[in-house]
């Protein structure tokens, strides 16, 4: 969300910011809407004095014996004229807050030009990919051949974009979700949270997945949005409050189902379970002070890289570019793994500085020590990273010939001691 007496006071840069989003120039209409809302203001706060001075009048009137009829009939008219123009503020005001939150967030200088992810911009790669003595398998065909993996069986309980996992590799997977809650916490300083599930309109929209991406969501028949990221929960732990800077940074995650309709991505990555409706996710976000919230990227990201590194899996970090990013991000770094059996990288996490964006929306500030007012905090999220991407990495990077999947040594004590997957028989 953007704050107005920016916008009047930064035009171009506004504008910028949107060509830059692949967006056209706005400032001019933005500025006349808001021209004719301060206009309407005026008008409300001169009436409401006139309205005022002769409340005052009929009693001095009424003292020196005088007829106060006149000056009554005037307040009530005046009365009136107030209700009217009550009712045209609110709407102009409604107009503006409609235009202002289906913006998305303007992009850092830093950001490489471009509207599509042809012009991000790869900042490092580390791991070495693995050599094979034979063709590797994608981790669907990997799956069902273990035993272990039923898409088919899920299409018909629950549709397109869902699966069945058993025995190891449903192990395998809470493993990876285990290995990297307990990573965060106790060697990166995130608190531990176990959050709604379900939000409210508010909490949806503090985080902006409403009013634009309502068809990206899931809702429940009495209008609970289910969240398609903890990322929602996380951040609204600080909706509507005015924090102490002493609290500041606050570093939390957690390890949840997430739930996304994918619409829009009729066609894509049909095949297993890279994109499903229905996954798990490690969330890291943090709530910080402005000044700190483009080196608390930088953190977050090598957080989320060093469960990639101990899983031993090539990745590269990739800076999107302006049109690239997601509606609320500021500035974006994507971690993209390794998958032998795609022959490419694919992401499996997404960090963001959001800056004051999310803030606005949901009223999120702090105080400064010593200081007058408050500030907005600055928001960051990231992924720490996506579980099931995750397993499917391992799966494609640690298969053998036969079709087993080695399990790597730092999950090896959540597996049971289990070092090999092999098929049923």
């Amino acid at each position: 969300m953007y704050d107005m007496k920016w916008i009047r006071d930064n035009p171009e840069a506004f504008d910028t910011g949107l060509k830059r989003r692949g967006l056209e120039a706005m400032s001019s209409q933005i500025l006349e809407m808001d021209k004719e809302y301060r206009a309407l203001q005026t008008a409300q706060q001169e009436l409401q004095s006139k309205r005022n001075a002769l409340s005052s009048q009929i009693g001095i009137v009424k003292k020196q014996g005088g007829d106060v009829d006149a000056i009554m009939h005037e307040v009530a008219e005046i009365k009136n004229k107030m209700t009217d123009l009550d009712e045209q503020v609110r709407k102009k005001g409604l107009d503006i807050f409609d235009v202002l939150s289906a913006l998305p967030n303007t992009p850092d200088a830093s950001c490489p030009e471009g509207l599509d992810d042809k012009t991000n911009v790869v900042i490092r790669q580390v791991g070495q990919k693995p050599v094979f003595k034979f063709t590797p398998k994608e981790h669907d065909e990997l799956g069902q051949g273990l035993g272990m993996m039923d898409v088919e069986q899920a299409g018909k309980v629950s549709g397109a974009r869902f699966t069945y996992l058993k025995g190891a590799l449903a192990r395998l997977e809470r493993a990876l979700g285990q290995f990297m809650i307990d990573l965060h916490t106790t060697e990166h300083g995130y608190t531990e949270m176990e959050v709604p599930l379900m939000v409210k309109d508010d909490a949806a929209f503090g985080t902006a997945q409403l009013p634009k991406f309502r068809e990206d969501l899931f809702q429940t028949t009495n209008g609970f949005w289910l969240i398609p990221t903890a990322e929602v929960s996380l951040t609204n732990y600080v909706a509507g409050r005015i924090l102490d800077e002493k609290e500041l940074p606050i570093r939390v995650t957690a390890l949840t189902p997430c739930f996304r309709s994918e619409a829009g991505s009729a066609g894509r990555d049909t095949r297993g379970m890279f994109r499903q409706h229905q996954f798990y996710k490690d969330e890291l976000v943090s709530i910080v002070a402005p000044e700190k919230s483009f080196d608390e990227l930088e953190r977050m990201t090598k957080c989320a890289e060093e469960v990639l590194q101990k899983l031993g899996l090539a990745y590269q970090v990739v800076c999107l570019s302006a049109g690239d990013m997601s509606f609320t991000s500021h500035k974006t770094y994507d971690l993209e793994v390794w998958l032998p059996g795609q022959n490419k990288y694919r992401e499996i996490s997404s960090c963001s500085n959001c800056g004051s964006f999310q803030a606005r929306r949901m009223d999120a500030r702090f105080k400064r020590n010593g200081e007058k007012g408050t500030q907005y905090v600055h928001t960051l999220n990231g992924s720490g990273v996506a579980v099931g991407r995750a397993l499917i990495a391992v799966m494609e990077n640690y298969q053998q010939e036969d079709g087993s999947i080695v399990v790597p040594e730092v999950l090896r004590p959540y597996m049971g001691g289990i070092e090999v997957i092999k098929p049923i028989k």
